[in-house]
């Protein structure tokens, strides 16, 4: 009898079964392999399994022989286990960046990366509809052109917009073109921003990629990044990516708080103990609108200290709020 077209495929077709239909809890038995072969017009004998799986081994495929009743075979490490699998999709369907339909591709990609019965809990436990998503379909060619801008160091043109009250797109700058030197991708607060040198106002500026149409590259190289600019620096300042000038500002907080004090600014903040129930904190920060919305969530628990010009506008903000 001829061989079949696809029997000199043979061992990546082997390949291909046993990474999607076996894992530790699912074996595949030699005779399950001969069936699972067969389906692709395959024929092969016991001993030939055997010598293929071998040859799978020596090429850095970790199948293991598990022997009880049932003995068969499984694809023990793969490049990402169950648990990596599921927090980057997890990732996946949180980040609002990324629409709803981009997000259902991409866990299905990462599907592919595990059996389909580890699979499956991935589609299962993982819920994307019904979630805050964008509405830029084109997140992801804003993602790649910027990305490619960075490495050549090269500027960037593109449009920016918002949304009106008809969620229609409503461009600044009268639907003109904005031109800035890209140094970093950044993620905060559930958004993804670009952060980069503006020429207009002649400063670090952040734009958020969701909100950014026609992405393109420019033949004019970039502005050089500052020596002493720290992107995390930049973040750490920085709330909501609401850019404003910046203060020493110290802080009176109750003890408790010091878990929001290291998540925000992390755990080389320095901490003064004021008693059993206050703590002081100094830190940099971008005095805006955010930064006193963060603060006002602790109400009378968070007081602000010096400088004056930071408490006198702090005031001024609670009273423009009661107006």
């Amino acid at each position: 009898m001829p061989k079949s077209v696809n029997q000199k495929l043979k061992l990546l077709y082997l390949q291909k079964i046993l990474l999607e239909k076996s894992d530790e809890n699912h074996l595949l038995s030699v005779k399950d392999i001969i069936r699972e072969l067969k389906r692709w017009d395959i024929e092969v004998e016991r001993k030939t399994v055997y010598t293929d799986i071998n040859a799978l081994q020596k090429f850095g495929h970790d199948i293991i022989c598990k022997k009880s009743k049932f003995t068969g075979y499984y694809v023990c490490e793969r490049d990402f286990q169950l648990t990596e699998l599921k927090l980057l999709a997890d990732a996946v369907a949180s980040a609002k960046f990324i629409s709803e339909k981009k997000s259902q591709l991409l866990l299905e990609k990462l599907g592919l990366l595990a059996s389909h019965y580890e699979s499956n809990q991935i589609r299962r436990n993982i819920i994307v509809r019904n979630r805050v998503k964008t509405m830029n379909e084109h997140v992801y060619y804003n993602v790649d052109a910027v990305n490619q801008a960075i490495t050549d160091k090269k500027q960037i043109t593109f449009k920016y917009f918002d949304y009106n009250l008809n969620k229609e797109r409503v461009y600044r700058q009268n639907g003109g073109s904005y031109s800035i030197s890209p140094y970093a991708l950044f993620w905060d607060d559930e958004n993804y921003y670009v952060i980069a040198y503006h020429k207009k106002y002649e400063d670090i500026s952040n734009f958020r990629i969701d909100r950014m149409d026609g992405v393109s590259s420019l033949e004019e190289d970039i502005v050089p990044i500052p020596h002493n600019f720290s992107v995390g620096e930049y973040a750490r300042k920085t709330f909501s990516m609401f850019r404003g000038p910046e203060e020493r500002v110290h802080l009176k907080l109750k003890n408790y708080l010091i878990n929001v004090i290291l998540d925000k600014f992390g755990k080389n903040v320095y901490i003064d103990k004021i008693d059993d129930e206050y703590f002081k904190v100094s830190i940099n920060v971008c005095v805006s609108t955010s930064f006193f919305g963060w603060l006002f969530q602790f109400g009378d628990e968070a007081q602000i200290l010096a400088p004056d010009c930071v408490v006198n506008a702090y005031i001024n903000r609670a009273r423009t709020l009661i107006e």
